[in-house]
């Protein structure tokens, strides 16, 4: 529940600046000498994610364990 509050919050604020594009995404550790997961974060949460974006008016958004900033870039600009 504090993950979700924290990216609602998150979510509103680039909404009221406008922001056209958001990418939600799920750090995954490389190898064995990097940063351990704390948790991971499910395909519904995900959604969820988007679902609200969407409702605050943001226009597109990606949201996905393997959605990174470059995700679909081409395809995303041109579609705002």
């Amino acid at each position: 529940m504090k993950n979700l509050k924290k990216v609602i919050a998150v979510l509103k604020d680039l909404s009221r600046i406008n922001i056209d594009i958001v990418t939600i995404g799920q750090y995954l550790r490389p190898t064995q000498r990097h940063r351990l997961i704390d948790r991971y974060v499910s395909e519904e949460e995900f959604e969820q994610y988007k679902t609200i974006g969407q409702e605050l008016g943001i226009p597109h958004i990606e949201s996905g364990p393997l959605v990174r900033s470059s995700y679909h870039a081409k395809d995303s600009f041109a579609s705002v």
